[in-house]
C-alpha cells in the first residue's frame, strides 16, 4: 500500500528546498566572505593614501588659498 502524503505540505516543502537553493546559488555568486571583504577595504584604503599623497595642494581645492 502506497503512503499517504499531504500535497499542500509537499508542495510548500519543494517551495522552500527550490528558494533555498536560488538563495545558495546568489550568495555564491554575489557575496563575499569576510577575508575579502576585509582584504577589499585595505587595498581602498591603501589607495586612498596613495592618492592623497600625490595630490598637488592648490589643485586639489582652487577656491582656496594656500
Amino acid at each position: 500500500m502506497a503512503e499517504i502524503i499531504n500535497l499542500r505540505k509537499a508542495r510548500k516543502e519543494r517551495a522552500r528546498s527550490d528558494a533555498e537553493r536560488r538563495a545558495e546559488d546568489n550568495r555564491a555568486l554575489h557575496g563575499l566572505s569576510k577575508a575579502e571583504k576585509s582584504l577589499a577595504k585595505a587595498r581602498r584604503e591603501q589607495e586612498e593614501a596613495r592618492l592623497s599623497g600625490l595630490r598637488l595642494i592648490g589643485l586639489a581645492a582652487p577656491d582656496k588659498p594656500n
